[in-house]
């Protein structure tokens, strides 16, 4: 068997790394939570095992000024019938049912579903918590012993304090309701931002409950393949952010059993590709829970089992909780904002040092005036790249000149040792004498390879942060490309890819004198166009990749109208100038 050349091994090395990275974003086993600083309680304690010889968690509570009012003696406070209140601002449209005091709709005004027609999307789960009767904002006692009670307070009329027409933020909304025995107030505060204020308020007999307010039926944009695949629980804790796939919540044999971790979070809360509602604490510290439920979902008339992920947050002692709770886009400006700054939730991946600059360079493109979109700035972006690189270009081609030149000299060397078999001490003369040439002729195997070295990772950081940045996410470029974050649907990009892959290889110098290895390398833009319509790669990035070709076809006619430096002549040109 030959030995591959070093062009060879490279490419071999990038279709190898793609394959690999696809694989780790889409087969990888998600990370499984690590215990705690204090471990996580099976359940929430009820109140009167809190007095025992457990220490409490950190009460959340808001500033006496803001906590809800508690009545001295609970009295029947109701309404007569169902209501319906929204709130809106430039940001988002909510829409609040009094049965329960929950959200039934919780819609991103600056952002469409991935629906076919496209509509304003609503990150609540509308049909999923219809039929499962759970909704977000729901009080959550976490104790099976109240689970009746629990049940009681989300279907209870509640009266609100405002009804009509739909209301413009900044507002706060009051939600009150008592039979005598239980006592229950919510005040949700609207803003101008995506961030609401929630305090909330359980008595039983006058004595405060422990519980927690909940994001329940699932989270996201559900009109996306595979909604539940894309949905996250996460959570930061002691400075770490953990992630947590649907499949890792529980097992399907204990789908019902929450799983409950102690005060000490900084922020948790459930996400999906582009999209979060995260719970933030008023004091020091949030306790949550997260849980799985595999449930049938009848919609059209077709009943269908689907996956659905809930997650809620509050306290284990007993008394009032006070929350933010922010609902909207993984935008980095939004989340660098909040307190602690979240911005961690844009998932750039394991080559976020060169992901994240990238995005903020094509950002910057994209917000000049004479551009504004993001196709042209993938491509005017493309073109900086390369021409930085070109001096880098200029002396890999005259490495591959050299490396070319030396071709017969270094086939001669292998001819006289290859009657040698590779564990012959003999055979080791050969590198010796091969190094011994280029070491002559100042030429390097590798020289040829480094604009390709230099473009792997920036190819491979440009495939997670299309993947990431919610900026590039239903972002159109021209005619047929909608969404540069999805695939090309004609497949046009790859095989224009493949036919300048080819081209630029073609003017490109040769070094592999063998015939196999010169036909893998002819093959290779053929692998590479079929590779990218086989795996799902956006078409931003076969973009970035066409564009990089193009340019690297003027810059190749360029060196070769140039008469680039040889070995033989020193590094100057047959016309006695410099290359």
């Amino acid at each position: 068997m030959k030995e591959l050349s070093t062009e060879v091994r490279v490419l071999l090395a990038f279709v190898l790394s793609m394959l690999a990275v696809w694989a780790f974003g889409h087969l990888r086993p998600p990370k499984k939570a690590e215990p705690a600083a204090t471990p996580p309680a099976v359940s929430s304690p009820s109140p009167a095992s809190t007095a025992g010889s457990q220490p409490p968690a950190p009460v959340v509570t808001s500033a006496p000024t803001a906590a809800p009012k508690q009545a001295a003696a609970p009295v029947s406070i109701a309404a007569t019938e169902e209501q319906t209140i929204v709130v809106e601002n430039d940001l988002y449209r909510v829409e609040l049912s009094n049965r329960g005091g929950v959200v039934r709709s919780w819609q991103l005004k600056k952002y469409k579903d991935s629906g076919k027609p496209a509509g304003t999307l609503d990150v609540v789960h509308r049909e999923a918590s219809q039929q499962m009767g759970n909704w977000p904002l729901a009080i959550e006692l976490g104790d099976p012993q109240l689970a009746e009670t629990e049940k009681q307070i989300n279907a209870a009329l509640f009266r609100a304090d405002a009804v009509g027409e739909p209301l413009r933020a900044p507002v706060t909304l009051t939600f009150e309701w008592s039979d005598g025995r239980l006592s229950v107030t919510k005040k949700v505060q609207f803003d101008h931002d995506y961030i609401v204020a929630i305090n909330t308020s359980v008595l039983e007999e006058g004595k405060p409950l422990a519980h927690s307010i909940g994001w329940r039926g699932g989270f996201g944009d559900a009109t996306v393949y595979n909604p539940a695949e894309q949905v996250t629980v996460f959570y930061r804790q002691a400075g770490k952010l953990t992630a947590l796939a649907y499949k890792n919540l529980g097992k399907p044999d204990k789908q019902s059993e929450a799983v409950r971790y102690d005060g000490t979070a900084e922020y948790a809360g459930i996400q999906d590709r582009y999209f979060a509602a995260a719970f933030l604490p008023r004091g020091t510290g949030l306790a949550f829970w997260h849980r799985r439920l595999d449930r049938e979902v009848t919609e059209s008339g077709k009943t269908t089992k689907i996956p659905v992920a809930e997650v809620a947050a509050g306290s284990t002692v007993a008394g009032p909780i006070a929350l933010q709770l922010i609902v909207g886009p993984k935008d980095l400006d939004v989340l660098g904002r909040q307190q602690p700054p979240m911005t961690e939730l844009v998932d750039f991946g394991w080559l976020t040092l060169i992901a994240k600059p990238l995005f903020l360079l094509l950002r910057w493109i994209h917000d000049l005036s004479w551009v504004q979109n993001y196709g042209w700035a993938i491509i005017l972006m493309t073109i900086v790249l390369n021409m930085a690189m070109y001096p880098l270009k200029v002396k890999s081609y005259r490495s591959m000149q050299r490396m070319q030149k030396l071709n017969p000299d270094i086939q001669a060397i292998r001819a006289r040792y290859a009657k040698y078999t590779i564990r012959d001490p003999r055979k080791q003369q050969e590198s010796k004498e091969i190094w011994a040439l280029y070491k002559k002729e100042k030429a390097s195997p590798a020289g040829g390879c480094l604009p390709m070295l230099i473009q792997m990772p920036i190819w491979l950081a440009l495939y997670t942060m299309l993947a990431a940045a919610i900026e590039l996410r239903h972002a159109p470029w021209i005619f047929w490309i909608r969404d540069l974050s999805e695939r090309d649907p004609y497949y046009i990009l790859p095989v224009l890819m493949g036919v300048t892959m080819f081209l630029m290889q073609k003017m490109t110098p040769m070094t592999a004198t063998d015939p196999a290895q010169q036909q893998m390398m002819n093959l290779m833009p053929i692998m590479f166009g079929v590779m990218f319509v086989i795996l799902p790669v956006s078409s931003g990035l076969v973009l970035y990749i066409l564009t990089s070709n193009v340019v690297g076809i003027g810059q190749q006619w360029h060196l070769n109208r140039t008469a680039p430096a040889t070995a033989s002549d020193g590094g100057k040109s047959r016309k006695g100038k410099k290359a």
